[in-house]
């Protein structure tokens, strides 16, 4: 089953969808597309068909293979999985190093890759994400802008122009329980997530990262005070020396975040709600990843 969500990359799905889908028979698939008309429905498709096929792909941006690993959560034997994406970040995309917005390419990969033990976030109780989930300023920056303004100005200029020109250094006293403890403290960022990019410019080590170890990363950085400590920060990330001691990076199945008031939280760069106590997780290679 081939899941496609038509506003994905501007329509960029188009292009060469013939060549990708005769690659795909070539290679002895018989493939049913099905298309989104709005949110939630490619979790809804592949709850409901996807126990019907070998492989549950998707052509979308990292929010549509999302809700489709959402949807193949609630299955008992679910497919395996493919991804030909088509969108704005593709954080999933760059830390599989799948080919990005080109449709035959990734068909290639779906039919002559290897599958993969590949481990899903849990949020709440219900719900679950790709890779990664998320609160504080840079999720304000980067994942609640409109995407128009994304492809616009780019994520890089965007978020350290929208940083560094943030009216206030907002930061929300927090309590946190991992596995190996507690952590309290004023945190400007939190995340837990399986991801190698972030956002599309943040890019951990790949030692950092196992996408099947049953381990997600759980990332914080402490309020920065200044716009100078916050650029110190940034200076830290995108050097990959995560090396400031206001950058917290540890490896946890779970985590529990606690605050005294409402927190917007994002999911795999989506609104996630508000909340003041909210538990995340790891579920363990439940999704066989072709890539």
């Amino acid at each position: 089953m081939l899941i496609i969500n038509p506003a994905a990359g501007r329509g960029g799905y188009k292009q060469n969808l013939g060549e990708a889908l005769n690659i795909l028979d070539r290679g002895g698939y018989r493939t049913t597309l099905f298309f989104t008309s709005g949110p939630g429905e490619a979790t809804e498709i592949a709850a409901a068909h996807g126990e019907e096929y070998d492989v549950a792909a998707c052509i979308g941006g990292d929010g549509t293979l999302s809700e489709v690993i959402s949807g193949l959560m609630k299955l008992k034997n679910p497919p395996k999985l493919g991804y030909i994406p088509m969108g704005t970040a593709n954080d999933v995309a760059t830390t599989l190093a799948l080919p990005k917005n080109d449709t035959v390419g990734a068909a290639k990969r779906i039919l002559n890759g290897e599958p993969h033990p590949y481990d899903v976030g849990g949020f709440g109780k219900d719900k679950y994400f790709a890779y990664i989930a998320a609160f504080g300023a840079f999720t304000e920056v980067s994942y609640v802008t409109p995407q128009a303004q994304k492809k616009r100005l780019g994520h890089l200029a965007y978020i350290l122009q929208g940083a560094m020109q943030l009216p206030k250094i907002e930061s929300y006293r927090t309590r946190v329980e991992y596995d190996d403890g507690v952590i309290e403290d004023n945190l400007f960022y939190g995340s837990l997530s399986n991801s190698t990019s972030v956002a599309g410019i943040v890019k951990l080590r790949d030692e950092m990262v196992g996408l099947g170890d049953g381990m997600s990363e759980l990332v914080l950085v402490k309020d920065p005070g200044s716009v100078e400590g916050l650029g110190e920060i940034l200076t830290s990330v995108l050097s990959h020396r995560f090396d400031s001691d206001k950058l917290i990076i540890l490896h946890t199945k779970k985590a529990r975040f606690t605050f005294e008031k409402p927190v917007a939280w994002t999911r795999d760069g989506e609104d996630g709600g508000k909340f003041t106590d909210i538990e995340l997780c790891n579920y363990p290679r439940p999704i066989e990843f072709i890539f």
